[in-house]
């Protein structure tokens, strides 16, 4: 009998998401409300909150939360939370908002009215202190930092109903599970223990190992991508999914995993951002979440194995799903197989370090991709792309 670890916060599952009965008398509504328009990662954690993947929060955060969450990683409740998600406006637009008024949120894309909002309260926020807190910098080449300083200057606060839930259900039927629906997965498979498999790019023979390591210790494996938006360079969501699937067809015993997306927008919050990561996948009903080298990482902001240093250091029992810890991999010449720093005892000549970074310098480059750095399959499919940005 499959037993799930609990949703965060050891109560049910609150997806904000409104009833489908419901949906055009609310829409209808909200078109008469004041309006806010969302950001891009604004939009992203709305479609999170309507999906129920940040159980229990049931809107955007006070100035309480947003305090305890980044100097303590903790709600004003105790309840343990890494990442503020809040949503901001201009200072302009905010002082016309009425406490304890309804507003629409609106995509700034779009145009479209994807939710409302009980407008609870009001409150500016110190960004250097966030950005420092939670990205352990305050450098604007930073593009989550970036994005802190581009909010408004006042935070709105308020539980949300959502009504959209974008492109994703239809552009990514068949990847785009909800945290019941996976969990309904899970307990049709019989799986109690399942890993996730956080990722934002194709997948290289060093992702394909640490998989493959998590398919012999767990149930099964729940490769879940980022479907939101990425920095400037990162292969679409489109592509990766398909380079994605060729390597499961190809590589991976059927039945041992499972390939998803979710609507997050990368915020490149390194340890922090692996912490959530997890809490979010213990709300879709993952045991475990791999963590290897660098996890949400960019740049030279953290070091490569912060983000599991730092599963080692919040209070026991903050989390339900725990790290997967998994040395550094890479292709060993004279093992003639992938390996750890664990298991291989070569010397660094003998090893073909492998990064998404580099496999898309050479794939801009066209440069010959070598079976030991990525599957021919996937490469077929990459090299389709980048020659596509050519033509």
């Amino acid at each position: 009998m499959s037993q799930l670890v609990g949703p965060h916060g050891g109560g049910e599952l609150k997806p904000l998401l409104v009833r489908q009965d419901a949906k055009s008398e609310t829409l209808k509504r909200a078109a008469s409300l004041e309006r806010v328009t969302l950001s891009s990662r604004e939009i992203s954690d709305l479609f999170m909150l309507g999906m129920g993947a940040y159980t229990p929060l049931e809107g955007f955060m006070d100035e309480a939360d947003w305090r305890g969450v980044c100097s303590d990683m903790k709600l004003a409740n105790g309840l343990f939370w890494p990442i503020p998600i809040t949503l901001s406006a201009p200072a302009e637009i905010a002082n016309n908002l009425k406490i304890g008024s309804d507003i629409a949120l609106s995509d700034a894309a779009t145009g479209e009215i994807v939710g409302t909002m009980r407008l609870d309260g009001k409150y500016t926020i110190d960004k250097t202190h966030e950005c420092k807190s939670v990205y352990r910098t305050a450098d604007p080449a930073h593009p989550g930092v970036q994005k802190v300083l581009d909010q408004g200057e006042v935070n709105l606060t308020g539980p949300v109903t959502v009504l959209s839930e974008g492109e994703y259900p239809d552009k990514y039927a068949k990847l785009y599970y909800r945290p019941a629906e996976s969990r309904a997965l899970f307990i049709d498979k019989g799986w109690s223990k399942v890993a996730a498999f956080q990722t934002r790019n194709p997948m290289h023979r060093s992702h394909e190992y640490l998989a493959k390591i998590a398919v012999e210790v767990t149930d099964g494996v729940f490769i879940h991508q980022v479907l939101g938006a990425l920095k400037p360079g990162d292969i679409p969501a489109d592509v990766r999914t398909r380079a994605i699937q060729a390597m499961i067809d190809n590589y991976f015993v059927p039945g041992t995993v499972v390939q998803a997306g979710y609507p997050i927008e990368m915020r490149y919050a390194g340890p922090r951002e692996a912490l959530i990561h997890a809490l979010i996948r213990q709300n879709f009903g993952c045991s475990h979440l791999i963590v290897g080298r660098d996890h949400a990482g960019v740049g030279d902001y953290y070091g490569p194995f912060d983000a599991q240093t730092l599963f080692d250091e919040i209070p026991l029992g903050s989390l339900e799903t725990q790290a997967l810890k998994i040395d550094i991999t890479f292709y060993c010449r004279k093992c003639d197989g992938m390996a750890t720093g664990r298991t291989c005892p070569h010397d660094r000549e003998d090893q073909v370090t492998i990064s998404g970074t580099r496999q898309r310098e050479m794939l801009t480059a066209g440069e010959s991709i070598p079976t030991e750095f990525s599957r021919p399959e996937v490469v077929a499919i990459l090299r389709d792309y980048y020659a596509s940005l050519n033509e």
